[in-house]
């Protein structure tokens, strides 16, 4: 707070004028934000420098200035100093001139400088301007204008200014004018203002002059202002009829007002309740909407996963069908190989017959030969074959023909007995290569067998396999359609529900406010009605009072202090109507020359009151229509909740069923993986068996074509042989 001193200080410098030293004490000692000038006399330069100061200081909410005997010119810079202002909050103004006490004060406009004016006449419009009339609806504190002892009545132009100023305002809430002198001319003013104002909650005009007139035009302006609750008109010798009259309006607006603040409280809770509805059933919306997304994620995983293996089945199965192929293959080679070895069996077979043919020639021409020495030795005596025999027997005893002759046997004996031996080991090879080509046939033909079997039960595998692939897909499929649809269903359904409700809840709101709305309309029209009829019979029941006797006026003035004393206990109780409308109908009695006239009037008011009556009984059961409905629908709202919390259960076998899905998924993965195992170790096992019977075939074969090859480069035939 030490830069206001010296700012109070420069401006007073800049003006020519020395600071005042209480003013900078309290400026000093004043705390944060507040200043207190009470019963300090202010000179015009301080007002001036307070005026400006008060236009660009943004430290100072509270001043008080109540007692300080300003002058016209200080009030009215003071005055100009806080239409610049925008952050004051407190101002009080206490004092003979003008008792102004600002709760809460923000400036808008400017305030034009005053001239050639009295304070007293420009002084309601500059307050009027001073008031704010853009605070924001939410300040919930009561804003109050004090202005008790000020004349304000005297000057009816100023005065007239001030009440349209209050017409347009719409943050002041307690209005003080007691002592003002103001007339029924200002009276009406203010009901003018009246009907237009819809902030102002209390107004007090005790000791005035506001008559009877004044008090008519403040009671027909009440039925349009709904707000004003309180009304004070003690001592402005208005009749006790007229103040029946705006108690009576007074009460009725202090239900309406009970009433709105009841509604608009229940109408917060309905809001509020519905915004944590709704947010619950978004955050569970979310959650669902989430828990879907983490299943579809996991049911996406899960068939790529089933893709990926059977991708891995798909390769395996190709790649037995390689491993098939290539046994065929090596099946064919096998075969076409055993075909050679068949043809090659076949032309040792061949040769064999040419090796025994040829040992059955030579066979026959040694016979030949030994038949033809025996026809030699036996045809000595023939005269014809002498010669022959000469010339065998010079042969024979020649020196080298008995030489050559056992040599020649030696050798051919020798030639039969090693072809003889060739021809047995040859026959011995030939059976025993038969032997083997019969097993080998057999072999092949229980090799040709197996595998047969075995490409059908792996084609039959492989078509299971398929099928079990394929039945798995479509099933995946299947159950992936009907989560999606189901997820959409429960999604529509939920949001359809959700826009149902919140439309349900809308359309129940604004029919309340509707209801409400009109019950208003209709219970003010009422009392307007009420409060017309009651003041037509009041002025009848005035006309004749000024009639009757000076020992009935008597009666009936005490009479009215009776219905005063009851308007005034009626807030006590409801059960003092009764009473009064006993005392009402005694003085009726009393009354001999009056009698028909309130006895009119009185049934007129019981009926009045029978119908006030039947609407609050209305009222009260539309509140507890209200009430039950509201329970009703916290039911509904609570059958909402166990029904996502079913949902919630729903979503939880969902996730069970498709854990137990994936489980057998992978035990039948597991399945196959192992029947593919044993496949492939059979398999395996055959191409074992295959080679080692083509190694024992290739090595028989080789066998067989050396032997066969020995034998023909060793046989001594080979050269008699004709050349083929």
């Amino acid at each position: 707070m030490e830069e206001l001193p010296r700012s109070y200080s420069r401006l007073c410098r800049e003006s020519g004028a020395e600071p005042q030293e209480a003013v900078l004490q309290q400026l000093r000692a004043a705390p944060r934000g507040r200043l207190d000038l009470a019963t300090q006399s202010l000179t015009l330069d301080t007002c001036r420098a307070l005026g400006e100061l008060l236009q660009k200081e943004a430290q100072l909410t509270e001043l008080v200035l109540s007692d300080c005997m300003l002058s016209e010119e200080g009030a009215a810079l003071l005055l100009q100093g806080l239409c610049a202002n925008t952050v004051l909050r407190l101002l009080d103004l206490k004092g003979p001139l003008a008792c102004v006490r600002v709760l809460r004060v923000g400036v808008a406009s400017e305030l034009p400088r005053t001239s050639g004016t009295s304070w007293h006449q420009e002084a309601p419009h500059h307050l009027c301007r001073a008031w704010p009339p853009w605070l924001p609806e939410q300040d919930r504190d009561p804003a109050g204008l004090t202005l008790e002892w000020n004349n304000l009545g005297t000057w009816e132009d100023a005065f007239a200014t001030f009440c349209r100023a209050l017409a347009g305002n719409g943050v002041l809430r307690q209005l003080d004018l007691r002592n003002n002198q103001i007339s029924h001319q200002g009276a009406e003013e203010l009901a003018l203002a009246l009907k237009s104002n819809t902030s102002l909650q209390q107004l007090d005009l005790r000791w005035n002059n506001i008559g009877l007139l004044g008090g008519r035009a403040l009671v027909t302006c009440l039925p349009s202002n709904r707000t004003l609750w309180k009304l004070e008109l003690a001592g402005n010798n208005v009749p006790s009829d007229v103040l029946r009259a705006v108690e009576q309006a007074m009460d009725h607006n202090q239900d309406r007002q009970a009433t709105f603040r009841e509604s608009r409280a229940r109408t917060h809770v309905l809001s509020k309740e519905v915004r944590h509805l709704r947010e619950e059933k978004s955050k569970q919306f979310l959650d669902l909407m989430e828990t879907i997304d983490r299943q579809r994620e996991e049911m996406a995983r899960s068939s790529r996963t089933s893709a990926a293996r059977v991708g891995q089945l798909q390769e395996a199965l190709d790649e037995r069908h390689s491993i098939i192929s290539a046994l065929k293959a090596k099946l064919q080679m096998t075969e076409a190989a055993l075909a050679l070895s068949e043809q090659k069996a076949q032309d040792l077979g061949e040769l064999l017959v040419t090796a025994e043919q040829e040992q059955r020639n030579l066979v026959q021409r040694q016979a030949k030969e030994h038949r033809l020495a025996q026809q030699v030795g036996g045809q000595e005596a023939d005269p014809g074959g002498r010669a022959l025999w000469q010339v065998a027997h010079r042969r024979c005893h020649s020196p080298s023909c008995p030489q050559e002759a056992a040599e020649r046997e030696s050798k051919l004996l020798r030639d039969l007995s090693a072809a003889n031996e060739k021809s047995l080991l040859l026959r011995n090879q030939v059976d025993e290569l038969e032997r083997k080509v019969k097993s080998q046939q057999d072999q092949l033909f229980l090799t040709r067998q197996e595998l047969t079997n075995t490409s059908a039960e792996l084609k039959m595998r492989a078509v299971q396999a398929e099928e079990r692939l394929e039945l798995e897909k479509r099933r995946s499929r299947q159950s992936l359609e009907d989560l999606e649809q189901l997820r959409a269903k429960e999604v529509e359904h939920m949001t359809r529900h959700l826009e149902e409700s919140e439309r349900a809840m809308q359309d129940r709101a604004q029919r309340l406010e509707a209801a409400r709305l009109s019950l208003e309309e209709e219970l003010s029209r009422v009392k307007a009605l009420a409060l017309s009829e009651r003041s037509q019979a009041e002025e009848e029941l005035i006309k004749a009072k000024n009639q009757v006797r000076l020992e009935e006026q008597q009666h009936l003035a005490h009479l009215e202090e009776k219905l005063r004393l009851l308007a005034q206990a009626r807030d006590e109780a409801q059960s003092t109507c009764v009473q009064q409308r006993q005392v009402v109908a005694e003085a009726q009695a009393r009354a001999s020359q009056l009698g028909l006239q309130l006895e009119g009037l009185r049934r007129r008011l019981e009926e009045l009151q029978q119908e006030l009556s039947n609407k609050d009984q209305e009222k009260v059961a539309e509140v507890t229509r209200v009430r039950v409905e509201l329970q009703e629908q916290i039911g509904r709202l609570q059958a909402e909740l166990t029904a996502q919390e079913a949902l919630k259960e729903k979503v939880a076998a969902l996730e069970r069923q498709l854990k137990v899905m994936a489980s057998d998924h992978r035990e039948a993965l597991l399945d196959r993986e192992s029947e593919n195992a044993s496949l492939r170790e059979k398999l395996r096992l055959k191409e074992a068996e295959i080679a080692r019977i083509r190694d024992e075939e290739a090595q028989r074969a080789s066998f067989l074509q050396n032997a066969v090859l020995a034998y023909v480069q060793g046989s001594p035939l080979r050269t008699l042989s004709p050349q083929k």
